[in-house]
């Protein structure tokens, strides 16, 4: 496993293109989702999508401390209520604001 640069916005123009879904789980998209796992870890993050390790795929990895999900070709189905909360984001280092998210999130997606 690799630790992947994580590209920072307003530096890299690749978090500004669309993501190319994954129509086949390649050896080489197994290893990219692995090495995000370990770059996300590696940053203290809780998530990271492909496109912030500069890979135009709908890929993401997410751990909030229930263990490691992976979403390949996400979908939100539907959403509910409200939190708020402080967040940052990897590809924004060094800061972070009060966000406004779902409380309840259906996503539909695939796994590896």
């Amino acid at each position: 496993m690799a630790l992947l640069e994580i590209r920072e916005y307003g530096k890299d123009d690749v978090l500004l293109k669309v993501c190319k879904p994954v129509k086949e789980l390649t050896p080489r998209l197994k290893t990219l989702i692995e090495d995000m796992y370990e770059t996300m870890y590696d940053a203290d993050g809780v998530g990271l999508a492909a496109p912030q390790v500069g890979v135009l795929r709908r890929i993401c990895v997410i751990d909030i401390g229930e263990g490691p999900v992976t979403l390949i070709n996400p979908e939100v189905l539907e959403t509910s209520g409200e939190q708020t909360g402080n967040e940052g984001c990897l590809s924004v280092p060094g800061k972070t604001g009060v966000v406004t998210r779902p409380n309840y999130a259906k996503v539909k997606a695939l796994n590896e």
